[in-house]
């Protein structure tokens, strides 16, 4: 059968294609055939409707050569074949020099804008904050660095990280807002090459801030970083203070020693399970957390305040009007809530909570102490505790080690968890430690499904702590906070259906799935991520703010306390808050606040008020609790 031809205009556009995929010297023949299709015609047309040209045939075609030479800057020039071969051969040659020459300024216009946008070049700041590593923590951390700048004139922030530079500047814009005075730069590397490192001069920087990613291997590559960072330094005088975070206390040390003497670096881990459990045995500690770590309210400080040498530190609780003091810094020690007849010696630093470096300023409030108003009776007693642990991930043998430091005898931890042999041999792990007061056992089941919670006398638990589980690997890491949604929204059916509220404590691993929750407003929720950046922030402007955090944020000891008014006040009197600091200083307490529950449905705090000034009276209820820093 014979073959049917394709139609001649197919087979033409299939030979100009042909023709055009012979390289440069195809194209360029074809450009010039069409722009001499274009200007002969147009040149010949000028030429024969000008009545000022020659008659013959001759000068008539010389001039539409002329037209055509001038126009695609051959030249033009009439005579003898040669004269017009040499004058087209140099205009070529001059075509095609300019055309290599803005070919190049081009190309290297091109190349320099690429690499400006890829953010390859070296910034030249002094005193800047550095901040390697890109993860949910780094619009926490930027944003509170921002914010601590917020009266500095000129300030920075680079960020450094294996990412778009251009998509950094969007998502930071879009997270972190206006920044004011201070200028974000974002440059794009690995942070884990030392010779990408030295893009953010690290060595003029005041502060170096190494944040984990999400990743399993985030650990290892802090640590790869600090070494990279280490030997990006190598040769330098003088090297900034280093605040890092690792989640596993196997990769602590490690972290330590690759950060040198000036680096701090925390445990994320064992910081979030020891604020779950302060929140679960007192509700409403985790407001104080966020007010206390954040720059936008009264943050601590460390004043050396000589008129105070030689005094009792108890007298200094009533020292400040505006300010709330809480400890001392003794040779690089933390002392918080140091017994009041404590005397401060020269060298001494006051730990101080106030609203700026420069707001603790002395006064004497001693006067508006009313001894009439303060509590005489025992403090309220605790007792066993039962606490209800609903999933398990790794922070829950963490938060049972910590739950088990300070349990009464009696305490028991019941945990809902999906069946596994991992979960089993962890719980019953958690539980081998005999003579604690603390019990563990363990249900299984899936705190997703509605049976399982309606079987469980929810509220017999004095608190219930919600974790979302580990991501297996391929899940996505939303994964935890979308089975701890769930199962919040089914105790919030449990409670509807009761008209009771219930204590929940709940972890969640992205800030944006808060307005997501289905809890009460003033809840406690631990951002994990974004408390330990709180936490980086506030010790990269002050290293030395780390032992103190160290100390406030441990399983024992002296910690941050939620303790009820009656403790300290009567109840139905109307006093001023330097009352309430004085009686606590009788309990070898500092009070730096409390929290109002007439007013948590609708104060922007929940009723927190963090170092309220002394004189500032109010009328204390039995409802009302007081924020303490001091033993239990």
């Amino acid at each position: 059968m014979a073959q049917r031809r394709a139609p001649f205009g197919d087979r033409v556009r299939y030979w100009f294609d042909s023709t055009l995929a012979r390289g440069a010297a195809a194209l360029v023949g074809w450009m010039a055939l069409l722009c001499l299709a274009v200007v002969v015609p147009a040149s010949a047309v000028l030429v024969w409707t000008d009545p000022d040209v020659p008659a013959s045939l001759t000068g008539r075609l010389a001039r539409v050569w002329h037209l055509t030479g001038e126009t695609l800057r051959l030249g033009g020039a009439t005579g003898t074949p040669l004269q017009v071969l040499v004058s087209v051969l140099l205009a070529l040659v001059t075509l095609v020099y300019v055309s290599t020459l803005v070919g190049l300024v081009t190309t290297a216009l091109t190349e320099r804008l690429t690499a400006l946008r890829r953010g390859r070049s070296t910034v030249l700041e002094q005193g800047h904050a550095v901040v390697l590593g890109w993860s949910e923590q780094v619009f926490t951390v930027v944003g509170e660095l921002v914010a601590a700048n917020a009266n500095q004139r000129r300030a920075a922030v680079a960020v450094l990280a294996d990412r778009d530079k251009t998509l950094m500047e969007e998502a930071l814009g879009t997270k972190v807002g206006a920044t004011g005075r201070t200028r974000l730069i974002c440059r794009s590397g690995p942070t884990t090459d030392p010779t990408v490192l030295p893009l953010t001069s690290p060595a003029t920087a005041g502060v170096v801030v190494v944040l984990p990613h999400d990743q399993p291997e985030a650990d290892a590559e802090v640590v790869k970083t600090l070494l990279a960072l280490r030997a990006a330094l190598a040769g330098q005088e003088t090297r900034p203070p280093v605040v890092a975070a690792v989640r596993d206390d196997r990769y602590l040390l490690a972290a330590r020693l690759a950060a040198g003497p000036s680096g701090v670096v925390l445990e994320s881990d064992t910081v979030t399970a020891r604020l779950i459990v302060q929140a679960t045995r007192r509700p409403g500690l985790s407001l104080v957390h966020r007010e206390l770590l954040d720059f936008a309210g009264d943050e601590f400080y460390l004043v050396d305040e000589p008129a105070l040498t030689g005094r009792p530190f108890g007298d200094a609780l009533l020292a400040y009007p505006t300010s709330s003091v809480v400890g001392l810094v003794r040779g690089g020690t933390p002392l918080l809530s140091p017994p009041p007849t404590t005397t401060v010696v020269p060298g001494d630093l006051l730990v101080v909570i106030t609203r700026d470096d420069d707001t603790a300023v002395l006064g004497d409030c001693a006067e508006s102490v009313e001894e009439a108003a303060m509590a005489t009776g025992p403090p309220t007693p605790t007792r066993a505790e039962r606490v209800l642990l609903l999933g398990w991930n790794r922070r829950a043998p963490l938060i049972v080690d910590q739950l088990r430091r300070r349990a009464r005898p009696g305490s028991a931890v019941d945990v809902v968890a999906d069946p596994g042999e991992a979960t089993a041999r962890q719980v019953s792990e958690a539980d081998a430690d005999g003579g604690t007061g603390l019990s563990v056992t363990l249900h299984h089941g899936d705190t997703t499904r509605p049976e399982i919670l309606r079987r469980l006398d929810v509220y017999s638990y004095d608190s219930v702590i919600v974790l979302g589980r580990d991501p297996l690997p391929g899940q996505s890491p939303d994964e935890p906070d979308n089975r701890t949604l769930v199962t919040l929204l089914l105790l919030r059916q449990l409670e509807e259906a009761t008209g009771r509220e219930l204590p929940v404590v709940t972890e969640l691993v992205d800030d944006r799935n808060r307005p997501l929750a289905p809890i009460a407003p003033g809840a406690d929720v631990i951002i994990s991520g974004k408390l330990i950046g709180l936490l980086m922030a506030q010790i990269s402007q002050n290293r030395h703010l780390a032992a103190v955090f160290e100390e406030l944020f441990s399983g024992g000891g002296t910690s941050v306390r939620m303790k009820p008014a009656t403790d300290y006040v009567r109840p139905g009197h109307e006093t001023a808050f330097a009352t309430v600091v004085a009686a606590a200083r009788q309990r070898g307490e500092c009070a730096i606040g409390y929290r109002s529950h007439r007013h948590a449905s609708i104060s922007p705090a929940y009723g927190v008020r963090i170092n309220p000034p002394k004189h500032e009276r109010r009328h204390w209820t039995a409802e009302d609790e007081v924020v303490v820093i001091g033993d239990d």
